[in-house]
């Protein structure tokens, strides 16, 4: 390493807009990263930059799907670098099919198995050392959709709300051992993913912005963090109105959700 590292991070989904922008906001002197995610021409672009910046690190271009895979190298990197800090960042969307058809099987499929799974693969990945070092912090990067259903994106919804309740689940479990957990659920941050959502994308901010709230909600250690503040208060009062009638808010985020690029595979309806 370049220096003294002070603070060894895991950052999956590295190679997307928030998770550069995080990488970025992060990037400086005494700073580890491992970047993962399935691009390595990416990755290796990044980890360039952020060198540049005073950091240091390694890339690792695994799908999180594959937890054996993504087990052996995170535990390789922990007795390398033990972890300090794990941001399961990386999350893939989709929405409803042609004239409001159903999603297909293999979005479905897709979202489940990368935004819920992979989160669970990353995380479980590290924390049996975490627990016996009794010291680190988890971070799930979820979404306003979480707390509030979007009617055009049921399985992105669905796995998003999973998150919210594995890391409030996880927080109660780890408090003991020294082990903190943050949940963020940010609204519409201007990346390639919100670039394909056709639709309403009220208060949305640039990658870097949102990364600075993200990163002063981490340093924090907040339990909980929804933001722009004006939508996440929204929805919570919304929540909180018989359902009849907060559906009737829901209508002005209609929403198509063109094809993801990085996935070519069939789709079995």
């Amino acid at each position: 390493m370049a220096g003294e590292t002070q603070k060894v991070i895991v950052l999956t989904g590295a190679s997307g807009g928030i998770g550069q922008a995080l990488a970025r906001e992060y990037a400086g002197p005494g700073i580890y990263f491992a970047l993962i995610a399935r691009d390595e021409a990416r990755l290796e672009a990044l980890l360039k930059e952020i060198c540049e910046l005073g950091a240091d690190g390694e890339i690792s271009a695994i799908d999180i799907r594959d937890r054996e895979a993504l087990h052996g190298y995170l535990s390789d990197l922990d007795a390398r670098h033990p972890v300090d800090l794990v941001i399961a960042n990386a999350g893939v969307t989709a929405g409803l099919g042609p004239n409001r058809t159903r999603e297909t099987n293999a979005d479905s499929d897709r979202q489940i198995d990368v935004n819920y799974r992979g989160v669970v693969n990353t995380l479980m990945g590290l924390v049996d050392n975490m627990q016996k070092r009794r010291q680190g912090q988890l971070v799930l990067i979820s979404s306003l959709a979480g707390m509030r259903a979007l009617p055009d994106m049921p399985s992105y919804s669905a796995t998003k709300a999973a998150l919210i309740a594995y890391g409030h689940s996880l927080r109660g479990w780890l408090k003991p051992f020294g082990i903190s957990v943050t949940i963020i659920c940010p609204g519409f941050i201007t990346s390639p993913m919100s670039a394909r959502h056709n639709g309403a994308k009220p208060f949305e901010m640039p990658a870097s912005k949102a990364a600075a709230l993200m990163r002063r909600a981490i340093d924090r250690r907040k339990p909980f963090y929804a933001f722009p503040f004006l939508l996440a208060w929204g929805i919570r009062l919304q929540n909180l109105l018989p359902t009849k009638i907060g559906d009737l808010f829901m209508g002005g985020f209609d929403v198509t959700i063109d094809q993801d690029p990085r996935y070519r595979e069939n789709s079995d309806r």
